[in-house]
């Protein structure tokens, strides 16, 4: 592909990206940085945990996100009640006019484009575990028929970080399968103030619908071939290595304070998450900032602290800021050559 069309394609995905902020920005309120990680997990085809205390548009921020996209929409309250037929559907007995009963498969919740898993850590895990297959091979078996998922697929998950009783913990393998681990802080004071403004008039927005699911799987397949140098995929592997204790390379401060660090599975979406940020930004080319900036999300959920650390006080995020401040990058002149994005990959249909 032309250097000009790839710029262009990137510039019309820039523009994209602006539409959809400032259309969320007609509901919700500040917390840019949030709808900004959102977005990115969406156009890398991941999924995303939303924590956050009661009261601060945890559930709006994805409603909203749904009205200005022409997709479908579930919301499942999680219960300590739900069962996992109730999220992936169940095989029901029809009979026919002519009195032959066969079985009927009803599709459950889970089979929309986004779906919102809300209080997610109010199930049991047996019920949570219904998610895994979804989110990861993006199916559902159920008895011996397996049906595959609409596309794109997201699932976003909100969970309230200060009640424990009625909770149930997520397993680290339901933690693992999503992407981004969003922290919802409280808004500004200037964000507050127009937040009792503008939402106690009894006004409600008019959204607009400003993509549909084809735009979505376009822009997920441009953020895909988005170029990535050796130095910084080189990088990558640096940081994610470095949160294992038991790695030769790790920093002393995780040998003792970490219980066990991240797996590969979060050196690949930490690089696709920098290609998102890149690709909303409209650049055509993935910097170690961008790996930098994608951190925090992408880690806090992956890397566990032990007694040590709670003792001193000490969470994840403290721990992944000081990796970030510590790992030196690569020999530049090592990757000097590779460092250049390598255009002519990119497909024009993207």
């Amino acid at each position: 592909m032309a250097k000009d069309t790839w710029l262009n394609l990137l510039s019309q995905f820039k523009k994209s990206k602006r539409i959809m902020t400032d259309e969320i920005g007609k509901t919700i309120i500040g917390q840019t940085e949030v709808i900004d990680q959102l977005l990115a997990a969406i156009f890398s085809r991941g999924h995303c945990l939303l924590v956050g205390v009661p009261g601060l548009a945890k559930t709006l921020v994805v409603s909203t996100l749904a009205r200005i996209m022409t997709l479908q929409f579930k919301r499942i309250q999680f219960t300590p009640d739900l069962m996992p037929s109730d999220i992936t559907g169940t095989n029901v007995i029809d009979e026919n006019d002519a009195g032959r009963r066969d079985f009927r498969f009803l599709r459950g919740p889970v089979f929309a484009n986004i779906v919102l898993a809300d209080e997610i850590n109010r199930t049991p895990p047996k019920t949570q575990a219904a998610l895994l297959q979804a989110m990861q091979e993006r199916e559902v078996t159920v008895g011996q028929e397996t049906y595959p998922l609409p596309d794109p697929f997201f699932v976003i998950a909100t969970q309230n970080p200060i009640e424990q009783e009625g909770t149930y913990p997520l397993p680290e393998a339901q933690l693992d399968r999503f992407m981004f681990s969003i922290w919802v802080d409280y808004p500004r004071l200037e964000d507050e103030h127009r937040i009792l403004a503008e939402t106690t008039t009894g006004k409600t927005p008019e959204l607009d619908k400003v993509l549909n699911d084809r735009q979505i799987v376009n822009m997920q397949k441009l953020v895909a071939q988005v170029p990535v140098s050796d130095f910084v995929i080189a990088y990558t592997a640096r940081l994610v290595r470095a949160t294992r204790p038991a790695d030769s390379t790790s920093p002393d401060f995780v040998r003792k304070l970490v219980e066990w660090g991240a797996g590969p599975r979060a050196g690949q979406y930490l690089i696709m998450g920098a290609k998102a940020s890149a690709a909303m930004d409209g650049r055509a080319n993935v910097s170690t900032e961008d790996i930098r900036a994608v951190a925090v999300p992408v880690l806090r959920h992956r890397v566990a602290c032990n007694f040590a650390a709670q003792a001193e006080g000490i969470d994840a995020v403290g721990i992944i800021q000081r990796l970030v401040d510590s790992v030196e990058e690569p020999e530049p002149a090592k990757y000097a050559k590779s460092d250049r994005p390598d255009l002519s990959a990119v497909s024009p249909e993207a």
